[in-house]
């Protein structure tokens, strides 16, 4: 009988603790914060938005003592050890220089820029002001992921040849709001795509070669795509994303002697079964992976934002699970894409 390594993620209480700010209170911020408090040790001791009693309404409804106005304030605050930026794609780039020329650390949402070279500024700033950074990609962070990746160590899947990734999700059409409106970093491939995109560059490292093909709306961004990276291995990876429909949000990992496929939403908690040999075939184990808090969905925030505090109280001004390189990385692919097919 097969059996699967233990996760390695960093508890959620009892380790480093740090005081967060954040920037732009909307729902990913909600979720974020709401997790964060119900399952950790971390504290969110500040907000800011650009309206003050929107500020106050998010303050009073999570417990956080500051409310700012303006985002300056809140990167001024010496209460604020580490800022988290949930402001639209458009915004990440302004706000988290702000916050790394405050001296402040910073966990930015995904897509951490709208492009590679937003991403590279981002770095560059960080890396010369000696805070620490880092794109909010969750999916790493989750338990099922540290599992995966002793897998990969382990070279349990043999070689991995093909990797499969998908995430749609519709989108009511409103031409001014985030997911269609270009300047606001609208578009299928940076909203959710950036997500199968992270997870074939987990596995495989970057392409050798990307090709895409899709859909634009109307107002020019992406709307749905099908991307296949090709490597110098021989590997290959596909990947799918719409904002047009809602899928089934799968992925495999498939190797030479075992192959990964996922039960459920594979970017946030969940099971997968890891099998070895074929299935029903004579000789095929099969070993299932449970997520151990029993977390669904956005409760997952919450196993990045311990890490981010972890690596901080470790010295490190990157993650060494996810680096600004990794990020970069992956925005490479995207902007490749979206050029492809007219949206960049």
């Amino acid at each position: 009988m097969i059996s699967l390594p233990t996760p390695t993620h960093v508890p959620l209480r009892g380790g480093a603790a740090l005081r967060w700010g954040v920037l732009a209170p909307g729902s990913i911020a909600g979720a974020w914060v709401g997790t964060v408090h119900a399952n950790t040790d971390q504290r969110v001791v500040a907000v800011a938005s650009r309206s003050l009693d929107r500020a106050h309404a998010f303050a009073a409804t999570h417990g956080i003592e500051h409310a700012y106005g303006d985002y300056e304030q809140l990167v001024a605050d010496p209460d604020v050890d580490v800022v988290y930026i949930a402001a639209p794609h458009s915004e990440h780039r302004t706000l988290a220089l702000l916050a790394i020329g405050a001296g402040k650390h910073v966990l930015v949402e995904k897509p951490i820029g709208l492009n590679a070279g937003e991403a590279r500024e981002i770095a560059a700033a960080a890396r010369a002001a000696g805070v620490f950074a880092m794109e909010a990609m969750w999916s790493r962070f989750l338990p099922q992921t540290t599992v995966i990746a002793q897998l990969l160590d382990q070279r349990a899947f043999g070689e991995v040849l093909t990797v499969t990734g998908d995430f749609g999700a519709r989108f009511d059409f409103d031409p001014d709001g985030r997911a269609f409106n270009p300047a606001l970093g609208g578009g299928a491939l940076l909203d959710v795509g950036v997500y199968p995109a992270w997870l074939a560059h987990f596995v495989l490292g970057a392409p050798a070669n990307v090709t895409a093909t899709g859909s634009l709306a109307v107002t020019g961004v992406d709307a749905q795509a099908a991307v296949i990276l090709d490597y110098e291995s021989s590997a290959q990876a596909v990947i799918t994303t719409s904002m047009l429909v809602d899928t089934p949000l799968t992925a495999t990992i498939n190797g030479t002697l075992a192959r990964l496929e996922f039960d459920g939403p594979f970017m946030g908690p969940a099971s997968f079964r890891f099998i070895v040999g074929a299935e029903g075939g004579a000789g095929a184990e099969v070993a299932q992976f449970a997520e151990p808090d029993g977390f669904v969905w956005s409760q997952g925030l919450c196993y990045q934002a311990t890490a981010v505090a972890q690596h901080i109280a470790d010295g490190l001004t990157e993650s060494p699970l996810h680096s600004l390189d990794d990020t970069i990385a992956v925005l490479e692919v995207l902007d490749d894409a979206r050029r492809q097919l007219g949206a960049l």
